[in-house]
């Protein structure tokens, strides 16, 4: 435990939580609670409300005024130097009611893919998490591409590396098909082993219905039927990222990703 100048006791797992925040930018109460390691609903209410009156988080609320509302957590100033890592901010009001928020939205469930490979037991003899990274900015100067996510898991067979895209439906046929051909050009470009060290990639799109991943499938195969592996949001939580639930391009098939 650490002390600090506004009166708290960090305790270790505070600290993880401000750590992981850096990754994630944002966290609900669920997500804190895995990547924390908290047991029950009301310790991690109590911390996190603890967290937020001292200063070391930034809450905000998705909902209504009046109606229900979800609270929302990103890391402040302060808390960011607490820990030593950059502070990336939302402009967001502390303690503002959004009624909606593509970003939040979006980065909750880039966060919750993120959740389950890094803090949830992978249910693969032998597969574990290897690394995650978050972009900033584009994979190199020549290309436009800013992907959700990368992760890498390991099995005792071959190591798997994925880009994440996590689609909301916003994205027109050409935006899409322009990302395609982005990651295409990437792919040939050498460029994701001198990066990355690996030689070959995949890349993971999650959509919100059957209907927007048939739709993204057929704008897909129209260019390649090589890289990407499609599922739908509702079908890959918890374990059913695992299961026989993603499709390629050009295959209606249902595989499982290791």
């Amino acid at each position: 435990m650490t002390g600090n100048n506004r009166g708290m006791v960090l305790q270790e797992r505070d600290e993880q939580l401000l750590r992981e925040l850096s990754v994630m930018r944002i966290m609900d109460r669920d997500q804190a609670m895995h990547v924390a390691g908290f047991g029950s609903t009301t310790r991690v209410n109590c911390r996190l409300l603890k967290l937020s009156r001292a200063g070391f988080l930034r809450r905000f609320f998705l909902g209504t005024v009046g109606g229900a509302r979800k609270a929302i957590y990103s890391l402040s100033p302060a808390g960011a130097a607490l820990v030593g890592v950059p502070y990336r901010g939302l402009r967001r009001a502390n303690d503002q009611t959004l009624a909606a928020d593509f970003f939040v939205t979006h980065q909750l469930w880039i966060n919750e893919v993120y959740c389950l490979l890094k803090h949830r037991a992978i249910p693969v003899d032998g597969a574990h998490f290897v690394r995650w990274i978050s972009f900033h900015e584009p994979l190199t100067p020549n290309i436009a591409l800013i992907p959700d996510g990368y992760a890498e898991l390991a099995t005792p067979e071959k190591k798997l590396a994925m880009f994440l895209e996590v689609d909301l439906g916003h994205e027109s046929r050409s935006v899409w098909q322009k990302k395609i051909r982005a990651y295409l050009a990437y792919a040939e470009s050498g460029n994701f082993t001198t990066q990355f060290g690996e030689r070959q990639f995949r890349t993971l799109v999650l959509t919100p219905s059957e209907r927007r991943m048939h739709s993204l499938r057929g704008a897909t195969a129209a260019i390649t039927d090589k890289i990407f592996w499609f599922a739908t949001l509702e079908a890959t939580k918890a374990d059913g990222f695992w299961k026989p639930v993603w499709c390629r391009a050009k295959d209606d098939s249902r595989q499982a990703l290791l």
